[in-house]
């Protein structure tokens, strides 16, 4: 599923959110950015993802757990309408410091809101591309962690898959916009 252009604010203490040129409330019944959400949460920010299964974990009823999931998620990283889209044209996700009044009291401050990106990506994977961040060339790479350029070069191509990047200037920007290293 692909979900671009995407600017969500709150408005009279619910969440609503600019799609496709339509203002829209978010509700349980909202699948296509319930399923985009969700779906963002699960495989990049599993922490968060697993508190909010713990604040909800009462609730039976799977689409009302989903909605509240995300309308909490939503609260806690974006609420601000400006120019700058919460999920870009490029499906980057842009957050948002939210004025929160529980901030220094919430059990999960920096789990829920301002989350930990998960790459997916190993830890031999990670080191490799922050050599690559830093400028290294791929020979430079191979050289410093005594490893072959063939097998640098499948380090790099499988991370650009696992982000969903095509590129070493996508991955720079994605390294930058998510704050990877």
């Amino acid at each position: 599923m692909r979900i671009a252009g995407v600017e969500f604010y709150r408005y009279n203490s619910e969440v609503w959110y600019r799609y496709s040129g339509k203002h829209e409330m978010l509700t349980e019944n909202s699948d296509e950015i319930i399923d985009y959400m969700m779906n963002f949460l699960v495989n990049r920010c599993t922490e968060a993802y697993n508190a909010l299964c713990k604040i909800y974990v009462k609730v039976e009823n799977i689409r009302l757990k989903r909605f509240w999931i995300v309308s909490r998620f939503v609260r806690c990283n974006f609420g601000i309408i400006d120019q700058k889209l919460d999920i870009d044209n490029d499906e980057s996700v842009n957050f948002e410091f939210v004025q929160c009044p529980l901030r220094g009291e919430c059990k999960y401050e920096n789990v829920v809101c301002n989350p930990t990106f998960n790459s997916k990506v190993s830890e031999t994977e990670k080191q490799v591309l922050k050599l690559v961040f830093e400028g290294y060339s791929i020979d430079e790479i191979s050289d410093r962690l005594c490893r072959s350029p063939y097998t640098i070069r499948n380090h790099i191509s499988n991370s650009y898959v696992k982000l969903g990047v095509h590129s070493k200037a996508e991955f720079m920007d994605y390294a930058h916009k998510n704050k990877m290293f």
